[in-house]
């Protein structure tokens, strides 16, 4: 019973790092730098004590970049005259992340003993599986919500107060909304998938079908939350279609056992997803602009989405040399610039959210290719260093570039985690699996 404790705290750990959020009593102070800080404190004791604190040495690496991001972003600020601070201290920022991540990883190695790529996926998965039914709750009990509104504050990256979600008639978690929550639902969806495909062999009955459970249940209420969801849902059907195709020909095979269980838990998914459906107005409403494209598709004969139309107006491009190379300064709506005269676009500045486009008019293609080579290289550093789970790690990187055409966030968070992993102990629990 006290291990399962010790399991569910760390489920809370994990998700307060994957989905960070301000309590309303501790304003300024999200749970993103509460777990770092508890990170460098653990760092440092372990460095006391002579113990191998287990950070790995890309993360210095990786550090020369984020530098190299910060002073690309202060030369932008600098040289057009703005008030921004986006990515000026992305340096911060990264070694807040990674701190953190060593914090979490340090939970899970004193539940199990060790850490590795398979449970920290496990972790993730579970904290997203949670978020969607923490969401449900939300949408559906009054005084859950108002309990919610009352200790969670600012929602990080997201929205100054939680009672603004409210105003996008779009379900949340806590911390987990909009965009940014769609991206780490899309990296967990294949984390997921890939679980399923490389270790089918391996995994028991009940586990093959806690997965796939989670996988539906986080596709249907991923996507209710942040329609971004669907980049993972559709990489995922596609390389399973892809790993697995040879035991299409062969289901009543023992080998085709995860089509089997695939096929059924589909079927039982959509059956009970129906009922409800036709049952409760809310939940109907919830999946219709979850799946609005393929309802469209069904009953129009054409995909239609009404965020397109918006999507397509976004894609405006700069119309100087200057700002291609160095940017404009803005990454934000410059409203609350008192130097700022020019046109107030709603929302963003050039009134775009497209993550490339946010990036270039920053600090230009030279800001936008030094974040590409921090990424580049943060997958590179988990594919050497975990090389069995490589694709993996390359299929999470396409998932980040991929969601940079729709809004600008990145997943370095979750690459964080395995990078806070021993070689050797997932080397060992590998070998055991």
């Amino acid at each position: 019973m006290k291990n399962y404790l010790f399991m569910f705290l760390t489920v809370i750990v994990s998700s307060m790092y994957l989905f960070p959020f301000e309590f309303s009593f501790l304003p300024g102070m999200n749970t993103k730098m509460l777990l770092g800080g508890l990170g460098l404190i653990i760092l440092t004791i372990q460095l006391a004590k002579k113990q191998d604190a287990l950070i790995d040495y890309n993360i210095f690496s990786l550090s020369v970049i984020a530098i190299l991001i910060s002073l690309t972003a202060l030369f932008s600020v600098t040289l057009n005259a703005t008030a921004e601070t986006s990515y000026v201290t992305y340096i911060v920022s990264m070694w807040v992340w990674a701190s953190g991540a060593y914090t979490v990883v340090t939970f899970i190695r004193k539940v199990h003993g060790y850490s590795s790529v398979r449970i920290v996926c496990n972790y993730l998965i579970a904290v997203c599986v949670a978020q969607c039914v923490l969401a449900l709750m939300i949408d559906t009990y009054p005084t859950f919500k108002n309990a919610v509104h009352i200790f969670v504050g600012k929602i990080a990256g997201i929205v100054d107060n939680i009672h603004m979600l409210d105003d996008r008639n779009r379900l949340y978690g806590i911390g987990a909304a909009l965009d940014i929550a769609g991206s780490r639902f899309s990296a967990i969806l294949f984390m997921i998938t890939y679980l399923c495909v490389k270790y089918q062999k391996e995994l028991s009955k009940t586990q093959l079908l806690l997965y796939i459970f989670s996988f539906l249940f986080i596709a249907l209420v991923g996507n209710m939350i942040a329609r971004t969801t669907t980049v993972g849902l559709l990489l995922s059907i596609v390389y399973f279609i892809y790993a697995s195709r040879n035991q299409v020909y062969h289901l009543i095979n023992k080998e085709a056992r995860l089509w089997k269980y695939v096929t059924g838990g589909l079927v039982v998914f959509l059956v009970a997803v129906t009922v409800i459906y036709n049952r409760d107005a809310q939940i109907q409403a919830n999946i219709r602009f979850a799946f609005e494209g393929f309802f469209s598709l069904v009953e129009e004969g054409r995909w239609d989405v009404g965020s397109n139309k918006t999507l397509a107006n976004m894609y405006v491009f700069p119309e100087t040399l200057k700002t291609w190379l160095i940017g404009d300064g803005y990454f934000e709506n410059p409203t609350s610039d008192p130097t700022y005269t020019g046109y107030m676009w709603k929302g963003f500045y050039q009134g775009t959210d497209v993550g490339y486009l946010r990036f270039i008019f920053f600090f230009g293609m030279i800001g936008l290719g030094l974040f590409i080579a921090f990424m580049c290289k943060v997958c590179t550093s988990c594919m050497k260093k975990f090389a069995e789970q490589k694709f993996l790690f390359a299929m999470l990187l396409a998932i980040n570039f991929i969601v940079w055409f729709k809004v600008s966030t990145d997943i370095f968070l979750i690459f964080a985690l395995f990078l806070c992993i021993g070689e050797d102990e997932n080397r060992e629990v590998t070998s055991q699996l």
